[in-house]
């Protein structure tokens, strides 16, 4: 079937095209609920949450841009909505100058376990890591979306950064230690 036509089919309330638009979105659109969500099990409450709103929203969507990229902007902000009126959203605001980049060897540290520490984060650290460094989000749309400023918004991405490198570290110092001869 023709994406444009089931969107229609979705717009008319169609059960068999909705079905069809999630087991064919699904999986991508669970990934995106991963990597905002606490754990496996708040991703699949999210995905969930997600597709019906998608459902109720689908009439918005004028087939003007990317159909994947309306999807998962929804998807997002279906996850951060659970988010945006808890408090541990509001830090006080720092001021943050020094960047860095963490050196990531693929060699070194699996995708899963890097996926498991981005969700070992607290809250507000993943979620600004994931809009900041995975879905390309400029510290201004953060701030807007999870309605902070913008210094927190790179105070936070500071922090999630750091957090990250000490645990990236780490892991690297203990497999040196068990594995000795490796490099």
């Amino acid at each position: 079937m023709d994406l444009n036509q089931l969107i229609n089919d979705c717009k008319n309330k169609d059960r068999k095209a909705q079905e069809q638009l999630y087991r064919l979105y699904s999986p991508k659109l669970f990934a995106v609920c991963l990597k905002y969500s606490r754990n496996y099990t708040e991703a699949q409450d999210n995905l969930q949450d997600g597709f019906i709103l998608i459902f109720n929203k689908i009439e918005q969507y004028s087939f003007k841009g990317s159909f994947d990229g309306w999807l998962k902007r929804v998807m997002i902000n279906n996850v951060l909505q659970h988010y945006r009126n808890q408090s541990f959203l509001s830090l006080v605001n720092e001021d943050v100058t020094e960047e860095f980049e963490i050196e990531i060897d693929n060699d070194e540290i699996s995708l899963d376990y890097l996926l498991k520490i981005i969700q070992e984060l607290p809250d507000r650290y993943r979620l600004v890591f994931n809009l900041y460094v995975i879905d390309d989000y400029s510290h201004a749309e953060i701030a807007e979306m999870l309605s902070i400023n913008i210094g927190t918004s790179k105070s936070n991405l500071f922090r999630a950064k750091m957090i990250l490198k000490e645990k990236i570290e780490h892991y690297k110092n203990e497999e040196h230690e068990r594995f000795p001869s490796a490099k």
